[in-house]
């Protein structure tokens, strides 16, 4: 598990690379279909997750104890939080994130994963161990408000704030090159307000289910305080989430629960309402004037039966990027890279100008290690 970093804490050594380009450990986390893969079928369904509460990080909810999605838990354990230093925080802000185990490669852009609107890194389990296979430099990074970052000390969590935090942690202070930044559903809005305001730090923009055509929230500093609060205890309650989540994906997943947990696990932190009644409040996102100001070519990719975005707005953003290409996963709802992680990975790679995925086709129909995960299904 990755040391915890303090302020004073030196620039972050990546660890050292993988060897294989693309192995199969990360199939064992996915069917051939491309979705999770069940537990064995030897696995009591009351068994406790099979990880020792010591080996996640100190500062995720205990309720990570309770999880037994085998992706989440192996995501989990790398998350850490890296000091940063922004203008409107007096201290640095621990903030949470997963380093890649890649080495550095200048001839390639480093890919810098978001999440959606009230999510976190977790979000990427399934998807993000098949792009570092591949060779990537992937961070899968958590926007502040959400996630699992410190924020004790309670700072803003408006736009102007996320916008800040992304480019002084992820960019300026650890990746300092241009980079690859991919916003599933609200993350898009997020990755188009960061685009057109710090241009020369990114390359390429990927787009996932976008929710860009929404205008915010409006301003809401004059409602009585109550009313957001209210609100986002609607927000964190177990009735609204597994309401959300049905609603997000085409078919249930087997574990579909579990993958409830997994969405929410960040709202059991103790700052978590005041950073989404802060969000809130101060009008949310509503780039629809950005968007013509992308110039970065772009990948839109959408589930072919989102319920949550139409796939007009595919299409309707598509047309408005200035360089931009669609591409749409069959049978898959608002996730992609949680639904159908091993497609969403190839369009990505295929995006990105990768040749790996061949091999990484042809290594997984080889591999002994998913003859057991394939045997439970």
């Amino acid at each position: 598990m990755p040391l915890l970093l303090t302020p004073s804490s030196p620039a972050l050594p990546l660890p050292a690379p993988s060897r294989a380009r693309f192995r199969v450990a990360a199939s064992a986390e996915v069917g051939s279909t491309g979705r999770a893969a069940p537990a064995p079928a030897s696995a009591s369904a009351s068994a406790p997750a099979p990880t020792p509460a010591k080996d996640f990080p100190p500062f995720l909810p205990r309720a990570i104890e309770r999880i037994r999605d085998r992706a989440a838990i192996r995501l989990a354990r790398r998350i850490e939080r890296v000091p940063v230093q922004t203008g409107f925080s007096k201290s640095p802000i621990q903030s949470s994130c997963v380093r890649p185990l890649n080495q550095q490669q200048q001839s390639s852009d480093p890919v810098v994963l978001l999440h959606g609107f009230d999510s976190s890194c977790l979000e990427w389990r399934y998807t993000y161990p098949l792009l570092e296979e591949a060779g990537l430099e992937a961070w899968a990074v958590d926007i502040l408000g959400w996630g699992f970052s410190d924020l004790v000390s309670r700072p803003p969590c408006d736009i102007a704030s996320k916008r800040e935090h992304l480019y002084q942690v992820f960019w300026r202070t650890y990746i300092k090159r241009p980079m690859v930044l991919v916003g599933p559903s609200l993350g898009a809005a997020v990755a188009i307000d960061f685009a057109v305001n710090y241009p020369e730090a990114v390359s390429k923009l990927i787009f996932i289910g976008a929710s860009v055509y929404a205008e915010g929230t409006k301003d809401m500093t004059r409602v009585p305080k109550f009313v957001p609060y209210a609100g986002v205890f609607v927000l964190k309650s177990l009735p609204l989430r597994l309401f959300a989540t049905r609603l997000a994906f085409n078919t249930i997943p087997d574990g579909f629960f579990d993958w409830v947990q997994i969405g929410r696990l960040h709202c059991l932190l103790p700052w978590w309402e005041d950073a989404t009644v802060n969000f809130m409040i101060t009008g949310g996102y509503n780039v629809l004037n950005q968007i013509k100001q992308v110039k970065q070519k772009c990948l839109v990719l959408w589930g072919e039966d989102d319920g949550i975005i139409s796939n007009k707005e595919a299409y309707r953003l598509q047309q408005e990027l200035p360089s931009a290409i669609l591409r749409q996963v069959g049978q898959c709802g608002h996730i992609p890279h949680v639904e159908k992680p091993r497609e969403a990975a190839k369009h990505l790679l295929d995006f990105l100008g990768s040749d790996n995925m061949e091999k990484a086709d042809q290594a997984s129909s080889l591999s002994p290690n998913l003859v057991p995960m394939l045997s439970a299904r």
